[in-house]
């Protein structure tokens, strides 16, 4: 099949194929007479892993190497695993440091009502954001 057969078989434009080669998520296509790049079944399949693998969070350094492990002759789940892991860790860290932010600015708007704005003084450039003592 050609790359816009791929790229419609994946739903993504034929560029995006293109920079999976080049960044070396995909093998090489063999090439026609006329230049061509000619690919199987198995590029449509690496594709949709590769956007599958994308949705989860993972990077394209990430997914290239649980890709280099499967074309080494290697399993990759426990690799994956670890991935995911280290992935949920973050977005974990990162749900705390979003409550924390939240918990700040409903303070912040809380205090806003009850200050009057005429209160403001040019040192302080907004009172309500200003340190409380």
């Amino acid at each position: 099949m050609l790359i816009g057969d791929v790229a419609n078989a994946v739903r993504l434009p034929s560029q995006t194929i293109r920079f999976y080669e080049r960044e070396g998520l995909l093998p090489a296509p063999s090439r026609a007479a006329n230049g061509y790049r000619i690919y199987d079944e198995p590029t449509v399949t690496r594709v949709k892993f590769i956007r599958a693998a994308q949705a989860a969070g993972l990077t394209l350094v990430e997914i290239r190497s649980i890709i280099d492990l499967r074309d080494d002759g290697h399993i990759p789940c426990t690799h994956v695993t670890n991935l995911i892991d280290g992935k949920l860790a973050d977005v974990r860290r990162r749900l705390s440091e979003l409550a924390g932010l939240e918990t700040e600015l409903t303070h912040l708007r809380d205090r806003s009502r009850r200050l009057d704005p005429a209160d403001c003084t040019d040192a302080e450039i907004c009172h309500i954001l200003s340190p409380t003592t």
